[in-house]
């Protein structure tokens, strides 16, 4: 079939619906594709480089023929570009070298997943443009998290790439490895009378990764002295019975974490449960168990230390706004990005101009839920 010599990415961001932490823990979560996405446009061109052209940035090439990590990549789109190479490389008919042009409507370091959303951009693209063969979305999202594990350098879990991939709201299982599971969760939210907002509270969350990868690294030594590789192998008689010892041993946050992961775990099952019955009134109340979760126990809402705590200050406000008509948390990884709120329909006007009128013009977005996720056209 003839196309065209331009080739076209589109890949939602995603929102994070239930389940705080608890991905990389080999736990379950509850998370949406929205409509922000990054675009990428796709020319094939000689040699073996890539050239790289986002809006806002400066342009860049990155050598393909060298695909091993750098250090001093580390945290950069290059890396991305790089990463996914040496993951589809080995599956190429015909590698070639590319320009990329990338747009984007989902907010840098703002929680929905951007750079989630570039990782398969890029695997998309390079799927087609080099003959990789078909790949699922499940396995793509893989693809994509070594790629921000290792060359990146975040050590993220498996939620956020999942999302983008598969479009829609997924109830996600990551206890095996090598098989995570998915399954759709038909609900709308807009036809429960709410709408889905995310606010960015103002503090860039991209310059936060030791803060996020110590989550996973403080639930992790609680799980290893507990005989296990990850909290999800786990129950939670298990902390109960040794909270002395592990107290002792690691002290108090790493334990806190751990009590976080088990109850975030019941409540994403409950949380699914209630979207499933159609009981929005159920899934909020649990919404706000969730976010006490994460502000006292999880305690990913602000940097120890820090002078401001813009995200604390951003569910004050929308907790005073809301009352109990809606609910709000934190959103994502968290110490900075957004919030989440679900809002009644006749009151998302009034919610996001007093969001705005603190946290700036635009702060407040309401998304709607992406139901394709990855798609791509020769154009």
């Amino acid at each position: 079939m003839e196309h065209g010599s331009l080739f076209k990415v589109i890949v939602p961001g995603r929102t994070e619906i239930a389940g705080n932490h608890t991905d990389h823990e080999g736990g379950h979560v509850i998370a949406a594709a929205v409509d922000r996405a990054v675009t990428g446009v796709f020319e094939r061109c000689d040699g073996f480089s890539a050239r790289i052209e986002s809006a806002g940035y400066a342009p860049f090439d990155v050598d393909l023929s060298h695909t091993d990590p750098r250090e001093d990549e580390r945290t950069t789109t290059a890396a991305m570009v790089r990463g996914m190479a040496a993951q589809l490389i080995e599956r190429a008919e015909h590698p070639c070298g590319f320009v990329a042009r990338i747009s984007s409507t989902v907010p840098s370091g703002g929680g929905l997943s951007s750079s989630a959303a570039l990782e398969l951009v890029l695997c998309e693209a390079l799927r087609v443009l080099w003959g990789a063969g078909e790949i699922a979305p499940l396995e793509m999202a893989r693809l994509a998290q070594r790629v921000e594990q290792v060359w990146f350098g975040k050590p993220c879990g498996l939620m956020d790439q999942s999302a983008c991939a598969l479009g829609g709201i997924q109830h996600m299982d990551f206890s095996d490895d090598a098989n995570p599971r998915a399954e759709a969760i038909d609900f709308d939210f807009r036809a429960a009378g709410y709408a889905v907002c995310i606010v960015a509270v103002g503090a860039d969350h991209a310059a936060l990764t030791g803060e996020y990868a110590a989550v996973p690294a403080e639930m992790q030594a609680v799980a290893r002295e507990l005989g296990a590789t990850r909290l999800g192998q786990l129950d939670e008689a298990d902390l109960l019975a040794a909270l002395p010892r592990l107290r002792a041993t690691l002290g108090d946050r790493p334990v806190l974490r751990a009590f976080h992961f088990f109850r975030e775990e019941r409540l994403v099952e409950e949380r699914a449960r209630a979207l499933r019955s159609g009981d929005m009134q159920e899934f909020l109340e649990l919404t706000r168990l969730s976010g006490t979760s994460s502000a006292m126990y999880l305690q990913n809402v602000s940097v120890a230390g820090a002078a401001g705590q813009p995200t604390m200050v951003a569910l004050a406000l929308a907790d005073e706004l809301l009352g109990r008509s809606g609910a709000c948390r934190v959103h994502g990884g968290g110490f900075g990005g957004t919030i989440q709120a679900f809002v009644p329909l006749d009151e998302a006007q009034r919610f996001s101009t007093a969001m705005d009128a603190v946290l700036g013009e635009g702060a407040c977005m309401v998304c709607a839920v992406d139901h394709e996720g990855v798609r791509s056209e020769w154009m």
